[in-house]
């Protein structure tokens, strides 16, 4: 394929002053949890909170004045859609957006906001796609892909450029894979300034499309992953070239790990993420060995995640951590009795989060309780010291979850 980084370096001169120049700094920490030199591209703060602006702007600014008069469609779960959406209304020009019905609400309403025209139709990107398709037939609208097309993985892989030249030092980039336009635009810029580096993907493992494509495997796609803006089904006929060409391999992660990455850059980086922007770092967790003593390049390409998701994740990684504990205590049912174990437990140092006393809904003999109690602790160790002073006291107690 003839696509160079030439056609990358004139999408940055379009792009320059019209999108943020994000910065790409080290992370210390990180870098001490998993044993590398950690870099990290902060796309999540461009003004859609994505980097997928960078494409949807190389090409609508491409467009002729009568492509401009007639407008735009674009495809999208969420990201793609505000990067349209946002720059054509910018530059004057109608948007339809087609997306999903189960999109997150709030790229949905983002995309709205910048005054496209939402259109929610199909239960998977895939079946959007097709709609999309249909539609900018019939009103002859200009299609921005969000992946495959030269203009859009051109734009991409200016976060290529600006890496390297922000951080010489990287001779590793792992970038998230769903369409394959952002892993083509990067790989191709980055081999072009340094054609030894290593550039790897990451995919879910309920999304492994590219991942069977390098892999030569076939392992189906599932209905959802948390890692939303990934989730693809069917990559570009012209991304899964370059990336067999220019991309050395393609691994896989976890929803559990991509869970704990979004949580760790929200504690130690104090960054939002969603789950595409985190499965870099997941794949650095998952598999450590092989990014021993390396200095990694990690996008965070994006940050739009649903709250209510959020604090999900927040509220699981707490569990993971023993922060938040379910025990289970079986008490006399005498007066003052939870009252007497509220107070052991503040002075244990826990605070409690909530708390269920059953006499009905046991198999405890009439004169005894059940109590289970949620609490928040110091870690797993805590969680220990407080069962073993239950029991001293004569609580009979276990963690239950």
């Amino acid at each position: 394929m003839t696509f160079s980084v030439d056609a990358i370096r004139a999408a940055a001169q379009r792009l320059a002053g019209h999108v943020l120049e994000t910065p790409c700094l080290a992370s210390r920490t990180l870098g001490e949890l998993v044993g590398c030199k950690v870099f990290l591209k902060f796309e999540n703060h461009q003004f859609t909170a994505s980097f997928k602006e960078r494409g949807a702007l190389n090409k609508i600014a491409q467009l002729t004045p009568a492509e401009r008069a007639r407008g735009v469609l674009a495809v999208s779960a969420g990201n793609h859609a505000q990067g349209v959406a946002y720059h054509a209304q910018r530059l004057g020009i109608p948007a339809t957006i087609v997306m999903p019905r189960f999109a997150p609400a709030v790229k949905v309403e983002r995309t709205r906001g910048f005054g496209a025209d939402v259109v929610l139709d199909g239960d998977t990107f895939d079946d959007a796609r097709m709609r999309g398709m249909a539609l900018a037939a019939e009103r002859g609208l200009t299609l921005v892909h969000p992946y495959d097309d030269l203009a859009v993985i051109a734009g991409q892989g200016t976060i290529g450029l600006e890496m390297l030249a922000q951080q010489p030092a990287i001779d590793v980039l792992v970038v998230a894979v769903g369409g394959g336009g952002l892993i083509s635009g990067v790989a191709t810029a980055a081999r072009a300034i340094r054609p030894g580096i290593e550039i790897i993907g990451v995919q879910t493992e309920r999304f492994p499309p590219v991942w069977n494509a390098v892999h030569g495997e076939q392992r189906d796609c599932a209905r959802a992953t948390i890692a939303d803006g990934i989730a693809v089904a069917s990559p570009g006929q012209l991304t899964v070239p370059l990336i067999l060409e220019r991309v050395d391999d393609v691994l896989l992660v976890s929803e559990e790990d991509v869970e704990q990455a979004i949580l760790m850059l929200l504690e130690i980086e104090k960054t939002v993420v969603e789950g595409a922007g985190a499965v870099g770092l997941a794949a650095l967790m998952k598999h450590r060995a092989r990014f021993a003593g390396r200095s990694v390049g990690l996008i965070l390409s994006g940050g739009n995640i649903e709250p209510l998701v959020l604090a999900e994740i927040i509220e699981r990684g707490m569990v993971r951590s023993g922060r938040l504990a379910r025990l289970r205590l079986d008490v006399r049912d005498v007066p003052g009795a939870l009252a007497d174990m509220a107070t052991l437990l503040g002075q244990l140092g826990a605070n409690i989060e909530e708390i269920q006393h059953q006499r009905a809904f046991t198999s405890l003999s009439v004169e005894r309780a059940q109590i289970e109690v949620v609490v928040h602790t110091r870690g797993a160790s805590h969680i220990d010291e407080i069962l073993a002073v239950l029991c001293e006291r004569g609580y009979r107690a276990e963690r239950i979850g």
